[in-house]
């Protein structure tokens, strides 16, 4: 049987790396199960889709703590602790975690971002991709630390920069390969691989590779 970790998405907007996770987690071998949806912004449109999935969501505004960012991740904490979450996952959050949050799930936090880091950390990114005139761009899954986009890097995945690319366009493309290695680097950290950087080949053509050994 496998053993799941237990795991919570963190979401500010659609969700749509959310989504991915979802749709990857629905399948019998995943190493890990999603057991709460959270965001910080009540209009955020991934609340409905995770709800329409069964999956228990919780939303904390944080609009309501003001500059008290501390008292908002308390109450984002009192939700993990209730759920005994072993990890998170940052699919769009749009807010920094304190040192604090982040010392309490040390090296158990994972983000997606969309470049190659260690370019581009921040944001941006493809507007500054296009203006710096990079021929490869992409996306990156790493874990979380107190410096923001420096944490370990798990999977990467590159891109073509296309003369004809707009910032809007070459975020498209990019998103596309942010939904293939963010499930298959969670898979991969929650069945205890050793992480190490993933091709955009492996990503495209085996984004799901825990399946093909079964249980």
């Amino acid at each position: 049987m496998v053993t799941r970790k237990r795991t919570a998405i963190l979401i500010s907007g659609r969700g749509s790396n959310m989504v991915a996770l979802l749709d990857a987690a629905a399948l019998e071998f995943y190493p890990a199960e999603i057991v709460l949806v959270l965001s910080n912004r009540p209009e955020a449109p991934g609340l409905a889709t995770a709800a329409s999935r069964n999956v228990p969501t919780r939303c904390i505004d944080s609009k309501k703590f003001g500059r008290d960012r501390a008292g908002h991740e308390a109450e984002i904490l009192a939700q993990l602790d209730r759920l005994d979450v072993e990890l998170i996952c940052l699919a769009g959050w749009m807010r920094l975690l304190t040192p604090g949050f982040v010392r309490r799930y040390a090296g158990r936090i994972l983000n997606v971002h969309p470049s190659l880091l260690p370019a581009f950390p921040g944001l941006f990114t493809h507007e500054r991709a296009l203006a710096e005139g990079v021929r490869i761009h992409g996306c990156t899954v790493h874990l979380v630390t107190e410096a923001m986009d420096q944490g370990p890097i798990l999977a990467q995945a590159a891109v073509p920069v296309r003369p004809e690319d707009t910032p809007e366009i070459l975020a498209a493309r990019v998103l596309v390969q942010e939904h293939a290695i963010f499930p298959a680097a969670l898979a991969a950290f929650a069945a205890g691989v050793a992480p190490r950087p993933a091709s955009a080949a492996l990503a495209l053509c085996n984004p799901l590779p825990w399946l093909c050994a079964g249980p």
